[in-house]
């Protein structure tokens, strides 16, 4: 039996308000969130498997490389729900990277079939309390915005019946003689210079300059070409570009971070561009698991880098290709 004055200590305790409440439980929320994802990432890289290197075919019935999108809005996913939709396509077989929420399946005509289980993803925002607007306003400073994660659950459109005709398709899978040459378009608008030679890839931050073996190094033509995607990622990191730290040393804590983002950039990259991914540097697993250990942040920061990364390269080429049918309407038009 317990001694009376731990009871009494107890219900003197003040009860606290609804919104330190709301506010402690968010707080745990996002711990478990984190959590949650970095452990399940952890499990997959002590098993040798990269989630953000999957065994995609079609002729296994799954679905092609290919970033997840929602198939409502045609918007592709960014960031860590990437590996996580990945994976469920994987795990599941699902033959599209197409997701719907519940509501947008009803919005689409059809529904989510019944006993169908959801895949949680999440959702990485910033807000500006009324009090902190208000505690600003007094002060003169700024107003300090608090991160929140936030999870929502969407269903494979393969879970959907009597969706309507006409929502974003998957891409049709390029052959790889077309593949070569949207990956050379990506290279090219980049404006990052290139050499080519030698027997090792890697990306100079000093000399903002990536260095490749020349293509006939290669066994297969297209691992130059993920290669070359690899050290792009890295080349985003320049301050003239996405803007990264590239000034840690070999074999520390940062640099694993860094591969770490260029892996899954280059992976970003590549299923945006029809190309199946693969690892470039998996004796770096270890350095990895050691960082997502230390901080269940790190994969989070890490795969939303790398789609800032992806994103700002394939921009650029979709402004490449703008530019080059304006000048040709421009020609055209003389």
């Amino acid at each position: 039996m317990r001694p009376t004055h731990h009871r009494r200590a107890r219900s003197a305790r003040r009860t606290p308000s609804h919104q330190e409440a709301r506010g402690g439980n968010a707080a745990t929320e996002r711990a478990n969130l984190y959590d949650e994802v970095t452990q399940r990432i952890i499990g997959e890289l002590e098993a040798g498997r990269l989630p953000w290197v999957q065994p995609w075919g079609r002729t296994a019935g799954g679905a092609g490389p290919a970033l997840p999108r929602n198939a409502l809005t045609g918007r592709p996913y960014s960031g860590i729900n990437i590996l996580i939709l990945w994976g469920a396509v994987i795990e599941h077989g699902y033959p599209s990277q197409g997701w719907l929420t519940f509501r947008q399946a009803l919005q689409a005509g059809g529904n989510v079939r019944k006993g169908e289980r959801g895949q949680c993803v999440v959702y990485a925002d910033r807000f500006t309390p009324e009090s902190e607007k208000e505690r600003a306003r007094q002060s003169g400073e700024d107003a300090r915005a608090i991160p929140f994660l936030k999870r929502f659950t969407v269903f494979n459109v393969a879970q959907c019946e009597g969706l309507r005709p006409g929502l974003a398709p998957d891409p049709v899978p390029l052959p790889e003689c077309e593949t070569i040459p949207v990956a050379e378009e990506v290279i090219a608008a980049s404006g990052v210079r290139f050499r080519i030679g030698g027997d090792e890839a890697f990306y100079m931050p000093a000399l903002d300059l990536v260095q490749v073996p020349c293509r006939q190094a290669f066994f297969e033509p297209i691992n130059y070409y993920r290669t070359c995607l690899h050290e792009l990622t890295h080349a985003t990191g320049h301050p003239s570009r996405v803007g990264r730290d590239l000034s840690n040393p070999f074999g520390s804590a940062g640099y694993a971070r860094e591969e770490l983002v260029a892996e899954m950039g280059s992976a970003f990259l590549c299923a945006s561009l029809g190309i199946v991914p693969t690892v470039r540097h998996a004796d770096y697993i270890g350095s990895w698991l050691a960082v997502l250990r230390e901080d269940n942040r790190a994969i989070f920061r890490a795969a939303a880098a790398a789609s800032r990364a992806a994103d700002w390269l394939l921009a650029r080429r979709r402004a490449a290709h703008e530019a080059e049918a304006q000048d040709q309407d421009g020609r055209a038009a003389a």
